[in-house]
């Protein structure tokens, strides 16, 4: 078993641990089938100590939505030395309102306390998410009066991030979501984890790919 399997094959057993599903062998894990890397490392956006995970999702996605429970027991394991970065899609239409969605909660300083809240609005509630009185009105339940998500939506800044996340998922060759990506460099998805629960395990067997990286 090589080097790099047997740190992949470590991260696994930990987090099957934990009583994340497992998968049937850590030494399965083969780059092309279960992950991919991507061509050229995207540049991170945390300090040079710690590792990067980028969770790339869309609000109005279903799998995204279904793989929230899962993904978020798995941050909570995570180390000091990993951040998690958020990174809304952004392909038009719908998904570019949602994205801007986040990055006015975000703006306005409620975006940890409502970003599992419009998860839900959308499909547990039926909410649509789309028109800013509506979203006003969603986040008005949050100490932010409608006029300032109104204006916080149309905000220049939001508008540029949402302009930079686009940037940034066609850097990471991102053509659908859930993704995680792992430094900037190691893309898993769905397909490539064989399943939505599958996604953190393999995330995290990365993650510790990437530590022993720097320790060499």
């Amino acid at each position: 078993m090589s080097q790099s399997s047997r740190f992949i094959q470590t991260a696994v057993m930990a987090l099957a641990g934990l009583g994340l599903s497992t998968l049937a062998s850590a030494a399965t894990l083969v780059e092309g089938q279960h992950y991919e890397v991507l061509p050229e490392r995207v540049e991170t956006r945390v300090a040079d100590d710690q590792i990067e995970v980028t969770e790339a999702f869309w609000y109005g996605c279903p799998h995204c939505y279904n793989l929230q429970s899962s993904v978020e027991a798995w941050y909570e394991t995570l180390g000091d030395d990993v951040s998690i970065v958020h990174l809304p899609a952004t392909m038009g239409g719908d998904w570019n309102t949602h994205a801007a969605v986040f990055y006015a909660a975000e703006e306005l300083g409620i975006r940890e306390e409502a970003h599992a809240d419009i998860f839900d609005a959308i499909h547990q509630n039926g909410q649509q998410m789309t028109d800013p009185d509506s979203i006003a009105a969603f986040f008005s339940d949050y100490g932010v009066s409608e006029d300032e998500a109104r204006k916080a939506l149309d905000a220049f800044a939001v508008k540029s991030q949402v302009n930079q996340a686009h940037a940034r998922m066609r850097a990471m060759r991102l053509m659908g979501v859930p993704a995680l990506v792992v430094d900037g460099r190691y893309v898993v998805t769905p397909s490539s984890a064989g399943s939505l629960d599958n996604m953190p395990q393999i995330a995290d067997a990365l993650v510790e790919k990437v530590r022993q990286e720097r320790e060499e």
